[in-house]
């Protein structure tokens, strides 16, 4: 009887020990994942999902200069959120026609307000697709701007100045190509 009961003393020494040290473990685990530093959504990595309207920015040669205003004006974790968002995205061609010194003076820190201001004045919340679209319809922006959706028979303009290219689908939303940079009145 002695003899169970040393074993069973000794099991129970076993256990207890086996079961604090995986709690100090996984104390240890958490507490050193919760010192790593954290990227936000643009930093998670995923290359099996659709793209965000972010990441089709970034893999478009003819949005290169829109991706460097939305890293400038650090609003990339924003729109690789969930959304929904729809995006009046202008080429690189946009932003040329623009006065001389323009896109250079909006990317410099003390215009950064201003340049947030413009960027939001192209992303509307919620998705309007194509068929959604009427001619005259109002679309409320996220700087509180409004645009002007136009439809004719040569395609769908946007404020009467910049005409739809393209429409690309993203995993947050919809983006509408344009050809030139919206100005928030």
């Amino acid at each position: 009887m002695k003899k169970i009961s040393i074993s069973i003393l000794a099991l129970s020494i076993i256990l207890w020990t086996s079961c604090n040290s995986e709690t100090t473990e996984s104390t240890n685990d958490s507490s050193s994942a919760t010192e790593q530093p954290t990227a936000g959504q643009s930093g998670v990595q995923d290359d099996v999902s659709q793209k965000n309207v972010v990441q089709v920015a970034i893999a478009s040669k003819d949005h290169t200069t829109l991706v460097k205003a939305v890293q400038q004006a650090e609003l990339v974790d924003v729109l690789s959120n969930a959304g929904p968002f729809t995006v009046f995205a202008p080429v690189n061609t946009a932003f040329d026609k623009l006065p001389a010194g323009t896109v250079e003076d909006l990317m410099k820190p003390e215009n950064k307000d201003k340049l947030i201001d413009i960027l939001q004045y192209h992303v509307s919340v919620g998705v309007f697709k194509e068929d959604m679209l009427q001619d005259g319809q109002i679309i409320g922006q996220v700087n509180s701007g409004n645009i002007t959706i136009n439809k004719t028979a040569d395609g769908i303009m946007v404020n009467n100045t910049a005409k739809v290219l393209a429409v690309i689908p993203a995993a947050n939303g919809l983006i509408y190509v344009i050809d030139g940079v919206l100005l928030p009145k």
